[in-house]
């Protein structure tokens, strides 16, 4: 049976590829990649992989690898925002990142801080590094952040794009387990559309996402430059 994209819920994907059985579907509409839902895994599975990684917080190399973030929120952010870094894992090393530059920030991770307090919050900036390709409800996860923005506020969204078909078996970014679900740039542009939101892409992992701000006739400001 044909699953629908679980990004945008477009109806018919096509069959990509299927490597060491497991099956790889194509969005036709948001161009978005995906593992068949019936062979996601398991939260232990994904908890034992994740626990494998080593993302010190003070790794000066992982540190590097976010700076993108924590500069993209640095240029577009008060000092003093709260910020919200969604799928933080066990070493939330963008959160200290970010308090070093003066801001607040709360943790979320579904397996490692399942706070759910901060549901009833909204933020000036969300930052979801290496995290999306995770999502096994896209659409949901999205709109859920969608809501956790303020008017103008900003996410920043760190994962890999999927650009090469004819290199997609041999992947490393394909070959972790736990990586179901893999975005083109096409696809934030549909996120952006049906969420209004505005939308630049930086390749070759880097997506700057902002929620429109109020309406004219509530505020005379806009937002700032993408």
């Amino acid at each position: 049976m044909t699953p629908p994209c679980p990004v945008c819920t477009s109806a018919n994907p096509r069959h990509l590829l299927t490597v060491a059985g497991r099956v790889y579907w194509r969005c036709r509409h948001c161009r978005a990649s995906f593992l068949d839902p019936a062979q996601r895994p398991t939260r232990r599975e994904e908890r034992a992989e994740y626990d494998r990684h080593q993302n010190s917080v003070d790794d000066p190399g992982y540190r590097r690898f976010l700076q993108p973030a924590a500069e993209a929120v640095g240029q577009r952010v008060r000092v003093g925002a709260t910020v919200l870094d969604y799928g933080c894992g066990p070493g939330p090393a963008l959160g200290m990142m970010l308090r070093e530059r003066g801001y607040r920030v709360r943790l979320y991770d579904p397996l490692y801080r399942p706070d759910p307090s901060f549901l009833d919050q909204r933020f000036e900036a969300i930052t979801c590094t290496e995290t999306a390709e995770h999502f096994h409800d896209p659409a949901a996860e999205f709109e859920r952040l969608h809501d956790l923005l303020k008017p103008s506020g900003w996410l920043v969204v760190m994962t890999r794009f999927q650009t090469n078909d004819n290199r997609f078996a041999d992947w490393h970014y394909r070959r972790d387990p736990t990586h179901v679900v893999f975005y083109r740039p096409q696809t934030f542009t549909v996120l952006g559309q049906r969420f209004g939101w505005r939308v630049a892409t930086r390749r070759p992992n880097l997506v700057l996402i902002q929620r429109p701000p109020v309406p004219i006739s509530a505020s005379r400001h806009g937002g700032p430059a993408l």
